[in-house]
């Protein structure tokens, strides 16, 4: 198994850009995508989540381990639509308008098609598919009507690639490809970006809990280095499609994955 290879550090990527990242309070990828869009230098940080004392917590921990002190947190539950528009109203009114969004807000799980219950179902897929296009829909007017603007969707290779027992969350994720790629078309053009990435498996203290040990250790024997992705690798391709330097991407879904063909 080969190793991670050591932290990255930032280099001003996101240099006085202000971003809003959705369920971002955690241990998963969320977190790790504003930590390094606060190294990569943006003006000012929005995170959302639904726990608060959880958000409260992420908001101090960021400003501490980063220096950035224009950190926010709003309160938001992506399948209640009030709770969207107040989000992106906030976000607007304290960032000073919103350059960058990240729509990380998710949910899985692991169970057989025949054992899944509508809820578990509907749930899923409305988190992780309606959600992020709830947020996009609140979104891209402001940004359309500034002229400029990226949203990146966290997507996953199972939009692409089939597994047991992750027949909800494999469509929601495909859900999300093309929802990127159709609402990609109409942003762009307004001169809006909108792509996506699309991780095979980073592990995250709730990933851990969600998925059983024995799926975790089968998905990460997969993967050619051997071992799952750090959740900033993931953060990484994130930052990389908010920035400049993917001015020319749109609707594209980039795979965050070392997994055999």
């Amino acid at each position: 198994m080969r190793q991670a290879p050591p932290y990255v550090p930032g280099h001003q990527l996101l240099a006085g850009k202000s971003i809003l990242i959705t369920a971002a309070a955690g241990a998963g990828i969320g977190y790790a995508a504003a930590k390094r869009c606060a190294e990569e230098g943006c003006r000012a940080l929005m995170i959302s989540d639904i726990h608060p004392r959880r958000l409260e917590e992420a908001v101090e921990r960021l400003k501490a381990e980063t220096g950035l002190q224009a950190v926010y947190g709003q309160l938001c539950n992506v399948t209640v639509e009030a709770d969207v528009q107040a989000l992106v109203a906030a976000a607007e009114d304290a960032l000073g308008g919103v350059d960058v969004l990240i729509n990380n807000a998710g949910l899985g799980g692991q169970v057989r098609l025949t054992e899944m219950t509508d809820e578990q179902w509907s749930s899923v897929l409305d988190i992780t598919l309606t959600g992020t296009m709830r947020m996009t829909r609140a979104m891209l007017p402001h940004m359309e009507r500034r002229g400029a603007g990226a949203i990146v969707n966290n997507a996953s290779v199972l939009g692409w690639r089939a597994q047991k027992e992750q027949a909800h969350y494999a469509a929601a994720k495909a859900g999300v490809m093309a929802l990127t790629r159709c609402s990609a078309l109409e942003a762009a053009e307004n001169g809006v970006r909108i792509n996506a990435v699309a991780p095979s498996i980073a592990l995250h203290d709730f990933l851990k809990k969600a998925a059983s040990s024995e799926l975790l250790d089968q998905l990460t024997s997969r993967e050619a280095f051997g071992r799952a992705a750090e959740v900033w690798e993931v953060a990484n391709v994130m930052v990389f499609l908010a920035s400049d330097y993917a001015s020319y991407m749109v609707g594209e879904v980039l795979p965050v994955s070392s997994q055999h063909a």
